[in-house]
């Protein structure tokens, strides 16, 4: 099995194959969800640690609850209140969490390419959670596999994907990944959110109706405001007039069009509520789906390792 080396840093170049690899295997880990024991004792023993440099609630919690229902124990460090804000540099920091013996360390930074530089320098798998305005696998996968479960493939779908397409990370890895496996993808947005030198990620549409046209799968975006400075846009009203998803914009997309949302979510600014909240959103089936490709991702990458020890000392 080649999927991933021994990180899990992107999904650029990903094959198909491993794609659905993946994602097979995270609807194996789904039915756990559904016991009365939510746990099983596949990483028991295992330490998964995970280094945080921006804040997170989704993501950071959708990992330790994953960790745990594999039985492995689970170390947050919050980068603000570590060494690192008394000045300690992104390697020390992970040598010295390296040394400690984590069986697989999920980080998230602020810089493109931060769990890249440490995956080569450290000895457990790098599992990114996010990194700058560049990749986030985990919730691409998470992407795909709420769409698999709603629409049954992936292979010849239209999906749009809809707002601050320049500064997400969610995008890149949705699109590496929904192109390879033969979905149709728009990039729908305000001219400054959606340039034309992004013409070769898809085809750029700047007015929502349009955009969405005939649409399988509408995915909304957050606004990166944190991360577009200014000029963006004139104002968060003008934004929402223009490409806040409401229920007579979405009647462009297809009847059993499905919507998601990575969040958190701006209701009112990306997305209504009574879109949010309707039987056409799959935004909360999102989050538990995502628990089932972290519980698939640390089983794939910790529990690896534990094979290969266990065939060296046999």
């Amino acid at each position: 099995m080649s999927i991933v080396g021994r990180h899990l840093l992107g999904l650029d170049g990903m094959g198909a194959e491993e794609i659905q690899f993946l994602l097979d295997s995270a609807d194996s880990f789904r039915e756990i969800a559904e016991r009365e024991i939510k746990k099983v004792p596949t990483l028991r023993g295992k330490t998964v640690v995970s280094l945080f440099f921006e804040s997170s609630t989704r993501t950071r919690t959708s990992f330790e609850i994953a960790a745990k229902r594999l039985s492995a124990d689970f170390v947050s460090v919050n980068a603000s209140a570590s060494s690192v804000s008394k000045g300690e540099s992104l390697l020390d920091t992970a040598r010295n969490i390296a040394a400690m013996s984590p069986d697989a360390l999920v980080v998230r930074h602020s810089r493109a390419g931060a769990p890249h530089f440490l995956a080569r320098h450290v000895g457990c798998p790098v599992i990114n959670a996010g990194d700058g305005a560049h990749e986030h696998p985990t919730q691409a996968l998470l992407d795909l596999l709420t769409i698999r479960k709603e629409k049954g493939r992936i292979a010849g779908l239209k999906v749009a994907i809809v707002g601050d397409i320049l500064h997400s990370r969610v995008t890149r890895s949705n699109l590496y990944a929904l192109r390879t496996l033969g979905a149709e993808v728009r990039l729908v947005g305000p001219p400054t959110l959606v340039p034309r030198q992004l013409a070769s990620w898809g085809d750029l549409h700047h007015n929502l109706e349009e955009g969405i046209r005939d649409a399988d799968v509408v995915m909304m975006l957050r606004l990166q405001r944190e991360r577009q400075g200014a000029n963006f846009l004139p104002s968060l009203d003008e934004y929402s007039r223009y490409f806040c998803l409401t229920s007579a914009a979405l009647d462009a997309a297809k009847p059993d069009a499905v919507v998601l949302h990575p969040g958190p979510i701006n209701r009112g600014v990306e997305i209504s509520s009574d879109v949010a909240d309707s039987n056409r959103s799959a935004i909360l089936d999102q989050v538990a789906n995502g628990v089932a490709v972290r519980m698939a991702t640390l089983y794939l990458l910790a529990g690896r390792v534990r094979d290969t020890e266990q065939r060296q000392t046999a």
